[in-house]
Formats: C-alpha cells, sequence, structure tokens
C-alpha cells in the first residue's frame, strides 16, 4: 500500500472514532440497524488488522480503543435498552451483511 494512502486512511479513521465519540448518543442498536456495523464490529476489525500485522490486540483493548474508555463503563453510562423496533431493523440490516 502506499504509504500516503495509509496515512490518509489512519486519519479517516481516527475521524471516524472522534465523531462516535462525539456522538456517544448514537447507540449501536441503531448504527448496526442502519448501517449493518457498530463499534463493536469496529473493534473486531481493530483486532483482525493487528493480527494481519502480526500484532495480538485481545477484544477488550480493541474496544477501548473504540470506546475511548473500557467497554464496560461505556455500556454503563451510555447503553440503553433496545426497543423490539430497534432489534427488527438491527436483524433485517445484518441479514444484508451476509455474502451468497
Amino acid at each position: 500500500m502506499d504509504p500516503q494512502q495509509a496515512q490518509i486512511e489512519a486519519k479517516v479513521f481516527r475521524r471516524l472514532l472522534a465523531h462516535l465519540d462525539h456522538r456517544k448518543d448514537v447507540q449501536n442498536i441503531d448504527l448496526m440497524g442502519h448501517s449493518g456495523f457498530c463499534r463493536n464490529c469496529l473493534s473486531d476489525w481493530y483486532s483482525e488488522a493487528a493480527a494481519e500485522e502480526g500484532m495480538s490486540i485481545d477484544k477488550a483493548t480493541a474496544r477501548e480503543r473504540v470506546y475511548g474508555m473500557p467497554y464496560d463503563d461505556f455500556k454503563k453510562e451510555y447503553q440503553q435498552p433496545a426497543t423490539e423496533a430497534q432489534l427488527q431493523l438491527m436483524n433485517d440490516s445484518v441479514a444484508k451483511n451476509k455474502l451468497p
């Protein structure tokens, strides 16, 4: 990969994390329902990318990087119970993620 492209993509990722940090009011269930991914997905992708580079980053560390705080703290402070409508929208959205 071109180093300049990698630098740009790194900046975009940091901006995405800053945006999600600013918008803690947006629930993961809503992200899943409308986009098919959430902060937890980003954490998983972060760990997977690290593994591809020969680094081992556990789930808790990756989540703390994405959430900007320990995951349990984020859940206590910001996560709301999901409604049936949110769960249905999420399930429909996630079904679209399945490759044929």
